[in-house]
């Protein structure tokens, strides 16, 4: 999954990056308002950490553009100003969540992993599909009782599959949720991992190849 920090505090951004990436998200920076608004407008984002004070603008105006855009990203406003009116202010512009500087990382974590959740239909930390299970919260993969061993764009992948079984998921729509801005869109970088994946698998025809179209996971392995 991909996300956006919105943040003015380079020693925050640095922390929160190093620990959404081996949380097993792809994770984008902007630094103020227009390079955010920007960014949203380019690339598609499952969830964006906002917060409140930034240069060129601040977040609450960030967060009206996108719902009046019509972007369902989820937003969790991640600041230090505690005050009721302002907690009530940034549900009222559209937020998801809301969460007080400062925060226990783990907290912010599991959070993210809430609010992901309630676009695949997921009621827990765990998906499954046949023997395949996933545990977002630990970033524990087994098949048939069997750990797998994944990189973090293998995990990524296997997640992003995962939350649609049965769907054909594109390469470009690979590339926009588990890599980040950096990618290399001519690459062949999905194909490899895919193939990495499958091998790890171990099971023929598990993630199917749609010619011209993308990969699709069975529902019933």
């Amino acid at each position: 999954m991909r996300l956006l920090v919105v943040e003015d505090e380079e020693d925050l951004v640095d922390a929160l990056r190093v620990g959404l990436v081996r949380a097993g998200y792809a994770v984008d920076v902007a630094y103020d308002a227009p390079s955010a608004e920007e960014k949203l407008q380019v690339n598609t984002y499952d969830l964006v950490l906002l917060d409140l004070n930034l240069p060129g603008g601040d977040g609450f105006q960030l967060c009206r553009m996108v719902r009046a855009a019509g972007n369902g990203v989820r937003i969790i406003m991640v600041t230090a100003r505690d005050r009721l009116d302002d907690r009530v202010r940034g549900l009222d512009e559209g937020a998801d969540d809301y969460l007080v500087k400062p925060f226990a990382f783990p907290e912010l974590l599991a959070r993210v992993r809430a609010l992901l959740r309630r676009d695949t239909g997921a009621g827990t930390s765990v998906l499954e599909v046949g023997e395949l299970r996933l545990d977002t919260a630990r970033m524990e993969v087994t098949l048939g009782g069997r750990a797998l061993a994944l990189t973090p764009k293998e995990y990524g992948v296997l997640h992003y599959l995962m939350t649609r079984p049965g769907h054909v998921v594109s390469t470009e729509e690979l590339l926009e949720h588990v890599w980040d801005e950096h990618a290399d869109p001519f690459t062949n970088t999905v194909r490899v991992t895919v193939g990495n994946l499958r091998r790890k698998l171990q099971v023929e025809g598990l993630i199917e190849t749609v010619i011209s179209r993308g990969y699709r996971l069975r529902e019933a392995p």
